[in-house]
């Protein structure tokens, strides 16, 4: 401990120096918790999809339309425990900006186990009973400061039987929803309702929601229900909620590769632009250190000195560009949900801080640790 106030002078030996390889460091690892947490964020999504909830959709896409009737048959599938039709579209509630996503469902008998969404039971039986009635998310009630008994207009391209665009629904209730992927301007209504009042597509859906008895069961029901509509002219493709995230993520591409190839070069630049830096520094202070060693600092001091100014300087950089990383995130998961940086991101980027650090001045510390006293002394 007696060493530190020599070890924070040579740090602060040159302030532009420092602080130019301080915020070097800072950017780098900011850009690295950012990285690796929006790796480990969409795991996570990832791994929280339901695999055993179904969506039987179109063969060739989600917006396919597939007639309502196709219900009796999905029925029919040993293994198939509730199915529930699902028709959606977009409104606009004042103004373009203010866009909302509908979906209208049918609040059949156990429906909700065929979705994500948590909804409190008296609202529940409120929306059975209004045809009008609308449940809308919890987030899009503060949003708008809607609230229970609200009669909120709406307008649709989606035209009814008197040719009107315009909708209008009552507020039953509030529901959240646990699937990060469906978003925050989102509200139910009832599809019944709707499907009578609007005046092309009766009777067709985008898609069904499927609950399987038992999830051991999901990858057979798929197959048993896409089997029955084979060859017909309303073929079905079924996935589950985490086959969708999975293929989602693919057709981003490989995230870790990509991850891992932009942290490589990030660190790589790092490691050649510090260590160049310090090399220099080491130069500069050849008389110094050759004083260090003259007042009995052996080979092996000068080398940890070098060696912890490194260290004090890179751990202290990443901790703070990990601090950046870690506000950022509230905010980013406002717009994209899910995102999180967990704490083994932290200590593995300190963890590989304090390697850089050591790669970085590994070579400057060993010439300052062989620097010959009488040589160094002689170039004064």
């Amino acid at each position: 401990m007696r060493f530190l106030p020599l070890i924070w002078s040579g740090i602060w030996r040159k302030p532009g120096r420092t602080n130019l390889i301080f915020l070097q460091v800072t950017v780098a690892f900011a850009l690295f918790g950012v990285l690796q947490g929006l790796k480990t964020g969409v795991e996570h999504v990832i791994g929280e999809a339901r695999a055993d909830l179904l969506l039987v959709h179109g063969s060739l896409s989600l917006i396919d339309f597939l007639p309502l009737g196709l219900i009796e048959g999905i029925k029919s599938v040993p293994g198939v425990k509730v199915v529930a039709p699902v028709e959606l579209f977009g409104a606009i509630y004042q103004n373009p900006s203010q866009r909302l996503g509908v979906v209208a469902i049918r609040p059949d008998e156990g429906w909700l186990s065929a979705f994500t969404y948590t909804i409190a039971p008296e609202y529940v039986t409120a929306f059975r009973k209004i045809r009008t009635g609308t449940i809308i998310k919890e987030g899009l009630a503060k949003k708008y400061g809607w609230k229970v008994g609200d009669h909120i207009p709406l307008m649709s391209t989606t035209a009814q039987m008197n040719g009107s665009t315009d909708w209008a629904f009552d507020i039953v209730g509030t529901y959240r929803d646990s699937d990060v992927g469906g978003g925050d301007d989102v509200l139910l209504i009832n599809y019944d309702y709707f499907d009578e009042a609007r005046f092309a597509g009766k009777g067709t859906v985008k898609h069904f929601n499927v609950a399987v008895s038992d999830p051991k069961l999901a990858a057979t029901v798929s197959e048993a229900i896409d089997r029955r509509f084979a060859n017909s002219s309303n073929e079905t493709r079924t996935e589950s909620l985490l086959e969708l995230a999975q293929s989602q993520m693919q057709a981003i591409g490989d995230l870790n590769f990509l991850i891992r190839a932009i942290v490589s070069v990030v660190f790589l630049a790092l490691l050649f632009a510090t260590a160049t830096m310090m090399m220099q520094s080491t130069r500069e202070r050849t008389p110094e250190l050759a004083v260090l060693k003259t007042l009995g600092f052996t080979d092996r001091d000068v080398f940890l000195f070098i060696l912890a100014e490194a260290m004090t300087i890179f751990i202290a950089g990443a901790a703070c560009g990990l601090a950046l990383a870690l506000l950022a995130f509230p905010m980013a998961s406002q717009f994209v949900h899910g995102l999180s940086m967990p704490a083994v991101v932290v200590v593995v980027g300190l963890a590989c801080a304090a390697l850089a650090a050591v790669i970085s001045a590994s070579v400057p510390a060993v010439l300052a640790a062989r620097l010959n006293i009488a040589t160094a002394l002689s170039g004064r």
